[in-house]
């Protein structure tokens, strides 16, 4: 089943805001040199406000046009959530960005009667949330999509029967570039007809094996492959007892358990809770629950635990609970640190602190241990020196502006290439290996310390590329002097 929500992203703001329902407006981004509009209401259509059309152009012909700036990446958050919402009808649903969906219905449609009962059900419940939706059901997808958008009666196409389906729609229901479709035009094509009675050979040399693809997707010749959604793992943990508790301290007990569990989770994934329901089923077969909210994420057993003892009180056990469930249906990203150690505000003279430190290196050596502190020096190497003792304390502020976690002594001569000269590098080569680029930040430009030695300054920068690595690069001297060089000098974290 192909399905097209013809105004996808007006639909969904006229869900979030209902006074726009009655109000003609579309979604403009600028484009080039002007402000362009990419999606249009029902009743901005009937002014004569299409997509695509300048934004100064709609409003000439109606003045009360509302305009809306378009937010980037809406229209797949919008349609993953219609998505997750059509796994009740099938476990295979994908997305047809823009703005359709795909579903794998093999051995469904009987549950509602037959395909045409099973169409009408998941349209009905669509346009009922407000989105106007059509459907069409066939053996392949690629028919599936052109008989949604392009026929006008039979949404429904029997076993097949996409060959006879399909060939009376224009090309444009083939999922073609919009090259090709013009030639096609221009060659005089008003429908697939033609195509489908022409040699492969005559297409394939005029229009190249796109065509030919799409042809076959659309008879069934040629798979295609889904990406099917997967819907979001829930965050719960259950605890059975084996005697049904009554007391609060049982239930407090519970309670932490399941936090340890729940929390070790969400600390490996790098998440906290926002939002968490204990749900209490008792032997009598009623369930009570309670919950609570956070201001920011945490995945802290004791801090949860303070809050759900709040709770307790709250909670009738009755004749006793004999299975306790935890729900996190609310989480967030958030960094994991270190609580533990540095929870006692002792920080490095706590003893217990020393003592592990004298375990760790009675395993691996005394020397693997080092404590860096900051030293009054321009130059990144000299930076930093090592510190005596644990409680040795620092005589200079670290750098405010970023240094990466580990340095490259000495550093590495590398090959570079930048579009402008002064500019930071697009690709650099290392030890035979080529990085491109995909971000950079600097320069920060670092003078070499007159009184130590003479040379040239650095200019600084820290670049990304395509990988996701990040690497503090340097060029020696100005770009334009005969002696500049490029420098790999770290690597961050």
């Amino acid at each position: 089943m192909a399905i097209w929500f013809r105004h996808l992203l007006t639909d969904g703001i006229a869900r979030r805001r209902p006074e726009l329902k009655e109000l003609p407006f579309v979604l403009a981004a600028p484009v080039k040199n002007k402000i362009i509009i990419t999606a249009s209401s029902i009743l901005a259509e009937r002014e004569g406000a299409f997509t695509g059309m300048a934004v100064a152009d709609a409003r000439a012909a109606f003045s009360e046009l509302v305009v809306i700036d378009e937010i980037p990446g809406q229209a797949t958050k919008l349609l993953r959530l219609l998505g997750l919402g059509c796994l009740r009808y099938t476990p295979i649903v994908s997305l047809d960005l823009p703005d359709g969906l795909l579903l794998d219905i093999s051995g469904c449609a009987h549950l509602w009667g037959g395909e045409r009962g099973y169409l009408k059900e998941i349209v009905l419940k669509l346009r009922e949330a407000g989105f106007d939706a059509r459907a069409a059901i066939a053996d392949t997808p690629g028919a599936a999509w052109g008989v949604v958008r392009f026929a006008q009666k039979r949404p429904i196409i029997a076993n097949h029967e996409q060959r006879a389906a399909i060939a009376a729609l224009p090309p444009a229901a083939l999922r073609l570039e919009p090259e090709v479709l013009e030639r096609l035009q221009k060659l005089g094509f008003r429908n697939i007809a033609p195509l489908l009675a022409t040699a492969p050979q005559a297409l394939r040399r005029r229009f190249g094996t796109g065509l030919l693809l799409r042809i076959d997707q659309a008879l069934g010749k040629v798979e295609e492959y889904w990406e099917p959604i997967v819907p979001p793992v829930p965050y719960s943990e259950r605890l059975l007892c084996l005697e049904p508790i009554r007391l609060a301290p049982g239930i407090e007990i519970a309670i932490e358990k399941l936090l340890e569990r729940l929390c070790l989770r969400l600390q490996t994934e790098g998440k906290g809770v926002r939002k968490a329901i204990l749900k209490c089923h008792r032997i009598d077969g009623k369930k009570v629950q309670v919950g609570i909210t956070t201001t920011k994420g945490s995945h802290s057993v004791s801090h949860l635990l303070r809050l759900f003892k709040l709770q307790i009180d709250k909670i009738e056990p009755a004749l006793g609970i004999e299975l306790f469930v935890l729900e996190a249906p609310r989480v967030e990203d958030m960094e994991t640190v270190q609580e533990q150690i540095w929870a006692d505000p002792k920080g490095l003279a706590d003893t217990a602190l020393a003592e592990l430190l004298d375990r760790i290196a009675g395993k691996v050596g005394a020397n693997a241990i080092k404590r860096y502190l900051p030293s009054e020096n321009h130059w990144p190497e000299r930076s930093f020196k090592i510190a005596g003792s644990l409680t040795e304390e620092p005589q200079a502020a670290w750098p405010e502006l970023p240094r990466p976690i580990s340095l490259v002594s000495p550093p590495e001569l590398i090959e570079v290439m930048a579009l402008v000269p002064d500019h930071p590098p697009k690709v650099f080569v290392h030890k035979d290996k080529r990085h491109t680029i995909a971000k950079a930040d600097g320069p920060e430009r670092i003078g070499r310390e007159w009184w130590h030695d003479k040379g040239e300054h650095r200019d600084y920068y820290i670049l990304e590329d395509t990988t996701g690595c990040r690497y503090w690069v340097f060029r020696s001297g100005h770009y334009d002097s005969d002696d500049a060089r490029w420098y790999l000098h770290g690597y961050f974290a």
